[in-house]
């Protein structure tokens, strides 16, 4: 796909979910800063590739599952594509399993005013009308992010870090906060993180500074912590996102 139609597909997106006019829409491109490429970096990066493989591998079984009873149980396609910002403000498709009707990002600005989540960037509602009843089993056991690990294996994501936001949570965190919505699109969006293992609170300032923490203290031994941390998040639950 041409960075032409990615920016085409990504306006009419914020226009739909933002709301108003998005023709003068500067994308963030490659204008973003991003972290150098190091020798831990390039470790960081076969971690990925190594664990989504396998996973994608152990995995499998329960997968074709998952697809088999997404697409038994409510119409509409298995597999959930958004456009999101990665590093550097790269716009890729992530991948989950389908937790919401068919039509549900149709839906979302007639659900704004039921917006529960502190700090006016990100979109929750406790029991969201759009969510099927397999889709809310399959988020509060995370089930429904296991596709992501075909992202990694792409190179749009990596096994740990920021989570890539909707559009809408993603600029409304820019006009918030400018520096912090470049600092977490500096580094690859991860399928679990900080804020994840962390309880998920706090809204947008808990989210915003446990991942610039993490950002700023990265290491090798950190992903590998908070990997090991996401295990009994996910078991309770805390780690759905």
């Amino acid at each position: 796909m041409s960075t032409t139609t990615q920016s085409m597909l990504i306006s009419e997106q914020i226009a739909r979910i933002v709301g108003g006019k998005a023709s003068g829409r500067e994308l963030p491109g490659p204008t973003l800063a991003v972290a150098p490429v190091t020798v831990a970096s390039v470790f960081k990066r076969v971690m990925d590739v190594v664990g989504a493989g396998l996973g994608l591998v152990l995995l499998a079984p329960l997968m074709l599952a998952v697809a088999l009873v997404v697409r038994l149980s409510s119409p509409g396609p298995i597999l959930f594509r958004q456009l999101r910002l990665g590093r550097g403000g790269r716009p890729f498709y992530v991948l989950k399993f389908r937790t919401m009707i068919a039509d549900a990002e149709h839906r979302l600005a007639e659900l704004e005013a039921r917006n529960e989540a502190a700090g006016g960037v990100l979109f929750k509602i406790r029991r969201d009308p759009r969510v099927t009843p397999l889709g809310a089993f399959l988020r509060r056991s995370s089930l429904d992010e296991l596709p992501q690990l075909i992202n990694v294996l792409r190179g749009d994501m990596s096994l740990v870090g920021p989570r890539p936001l909707q559009l809408r949570d993603s600029y409304r965190l820019e006009a918030l906060d400018p520096d912090a919505f470049a600092r977490r699109l500096s580094v690859m969006p991860g399928i679990t993180g900080a804020w994840q293992v962390g309880g998920r609170s706090d809204g947008t300032e808990g989210m915003v500074r446990q991942d610039i923490e993490y950002i700023t203290n990265w290491s090798l031994a950190l992903d590998l912590k908070i990997l090991l941390q996401t295990i009994p998040a996910v078991l309770s639950a805390r780690g759905a996102c």
